[in-house]
């Protein structure tokens, strides 16, 4: 059973010259068939000759070339228009003749060049085909031509139908990927906004304050470790987003990436990383108060990421445009959402009035797992971020 399963892939590797020749060899074996006597493909109703030594040849110019018709589509139509030309007027009427059809299909579907030399070509060959079975007595009319000449151009156009569609099937395929290759980019864009714009936003909050410690080593030791320890939380993100450009990443790596440890680079962190973050930021000076409410559900899909990265941006913003004013974090896991809300009090310059990038990639996150997303100055003074992400989505 297995070597029969094997037979498929093994006749698609073969040479595709080796896989059309037995449709050839198939048409010039059913010419000799009694059974088929009287339903040959011929043209002009001339009375028929026995086959003989010439017309066994011109049996295999019709259906031996039909091994090349995707290698060679050009040589392989013209070599059995011209059998057929040949069968036609030496009278041989065979079955060997409907190659004529196959050759046209292959020629509208694989023709690159010159499709509308070949057209014409062809239209005159059968005009003078025509004109000489005529003159050898065909009473074929006007009309049997006519008709043949329509099944001969709805094979080409068959040929060319297939074409198309197939043309159109790449071209779906180009633009998927393209698509595709887009978002991934847009994604790690996001993913390096993200991470950058945090870690080097506390690395300079806590610089700058190191300049004014220059009189209590100790306070200044434990920032410039927060400044190291810190900044090697960056490298170990960047180089994790960086392997997930290699070639030969794979989804099953990136899938044991997002449950290492947290400080074995994990590019998908979970909720319970938040506290993390939290201490990251109060390290850079931002009062922060933290609350969790609720049991994380077992299996979030993306939730937990966004929500982190929710978090992630609004503290930044809040370093960055309110240093040192209170800023509450608050989380609540339910049972179909993860709700966040990150408030800053205090006077504080929307985020919104610079580029926006952070707080706009977050809204497109949370409306791609179908949640709510909003940010903007409070009423009576401040920031707020607000997300409802809803969990179990895909991940």
């Amino acid at each position: 059973m297995m070597e029969l399963r094997r037979i498929p892939e093994q006749w698609r590797r073969l040479d595709v010259t080796i896989r059309d020749l037995p449709l050839g060899l198939m048409l010039a074996a059913m010419s000799f068939l009694p059974l088929l006597r009287g339903h040959e493909t011929q043209l002009g109703d001339l009375p028929g000759r026995p086959l003989d030594a010439f017309g066994i040849g011109v049996m295999a110019l019709e259906c031996l070339p039909l091994a090349v018709r995707r290698r060679w589509p050009a040589v392989c139509l013209a070599l059995v228009s011209l059998g057929f030309v040949l069968a036609s007027l030496g009278r041989y009427h065979l079955v060997a003749s409907t190659a004529v059809g196959f050759a046209l299909i292959s020629g509208g579907a694989h023709l690159e060049r010159y499709r509308r030399t070949a057209v014409v070509l062809l239209s005159i060959a059968y005009a003078g085909l025509a004109i000489g079975l005529v003159r050898l007595g065909s009473d074929e009319g006007a009309a049997g031509f006519a008709t043949f000449y329509a099944l001969l151009a709805a094979a080409w156009g068959t040929g060319s139908w297939l074409r198309a569609t197939r043309q159109a099937e790449a071209e779906r395929r180009r633009r998927v990927a393209e698509t595709t290759r887009a978002a991934e980019r847009t994604h790690i864009a996001r993913e390096l906004h993200d991470v950058v714009t945090h870690h080097v936003t506390a690395m300079v909050v806590q610089a700058e304050a190191a300049r004014y410690l220059t009189g209590a080593p100790d306070r200044l030791d434990a920032t410039l470790k927060a400044v190291g320890d810190t900044g090697r939380r960056a490298t170990t993100d960047l180089r994790h987003l960086l392997d997930l450009l290699a070639p030969d990443h794979t989804a099953s790596d990136n899938a044991g990436a997002d449950r290492r440890a947290p400080g074995a680079g994990a590019r998908t962190p979970a909720v319970g990383r938040l506290l993390t973050l939290v201490e990251q930021t109060r390290q850079a000076g931002q009062p922060v108060e933290f609350t969790e409410e609720g049991t994380p559900a077992a299996d979030t899909g993306s939730a937990d990421l966004v929500a982190y990265r929710v978090v992630q941006e609004a503290l930044t913003n809040a370093v960055k445009h309110a240093r040192s004013s209170p800023t509450a974090v608050r989380v609540r896991h339910r049972a179909g959402d993860i709700t966040v809300e990150v408030v800053t009090e205090g006077s504080t310059v929307p985020p919104l009035a610079g580029s926006g990038r952070g707080l706009a990639g977050l809204r497109e996150r949370v409306d791609l797992l179908g949640g709510d997303f909003d940010a903007g100055p409070r009423a009576g003074g401040g920031f707020a971020v607000r997300a409802r992400i809803p969990a179990g989505g895909p991940s």
